[in-house]
């Protein structure tokens, strides 16, 4: 596998509509497989095939906590529930965070592999998932979402967000999580 060139704002593809695809030839999953790589080597959810370079109508999807990824050829959002605000990124926009408006759910429709039509119910972190990739091939970016545009802020690293780091990880070590089965998300609320 191979990791692919990313593209960033002001790339002219990232303003471009994917073409959908006709056929799911096999030529495809070497394609895909490189969009995976690429996810993965970028710690990113998801991957729209625009961001790589390529007007295929092709998006992959990772949540945290899955094993394997969810392939997506063609997708398209058939319906969209309620609204609310979260936080969201995009790898083709380095550095920057802002707050969107993104749907409650949303229910999908796309291809596997197999050429096999996938239906998908989604809420929470993947239906933002859902939104940000099928966005990003209608030639979209987050930051046409955004609450106001001063929502959009630029992500600062410090020598200080490293010591709090190593220091969270030594007090963690020196005190280990209950095993009550809450997740860090549940105790964050």
């Amino acid at each position: 596998m191979t990791v692919l060139d990313m593209r960033f704002v002001p790339d002219p593809i990232l303003r471009r509509q994917a073409r959908k695809i006709g056929k799911v030839l096999p030529r495809l999953n070497k394609f895909i497989d490189d969009m995976i790589e690429t996810m993965h080597a970028e710690m990113g959810v998801g991957l729209a095939a625009n961001q790589v370079g390529s007007l295929q109508k092709v998006a992959v999807i990772q949540l945290p906590d899955w094993e394997e990824p969810l392939i997506l050829i063609n997708p398209e959002i058939t319906r969209q529930e309620g609204e609310r605000e979260v936080e969201e990124g995009c790898l083709s926009i380095p550095g920057y965070r802002g707050m969107v408006k993104r749907s409650v759910s949303v229910r999908a429709r796309a291809i596997g592999l197999d050429g096999k039509i996938i239906r998908i119910k989604a809420d929470g972190l993947l239906a933002q998932a859902l939104e940000h990739e099928t966005g990003h091939l209608k030639g979209q970016l987050y930051i046409d979402h955004l609450v106001t545009p001063d929502s959009l802020y630029k992500i600062t690293h410090t020598a200080e967000d490293d010591s709090e780091a190593e220091d969270e990880a030594e007090a963690t070590e020196a005190n280990p999580p209950d095993n009550t089965g809450s997740s860090l998300e549940d105790k964050a609320k």
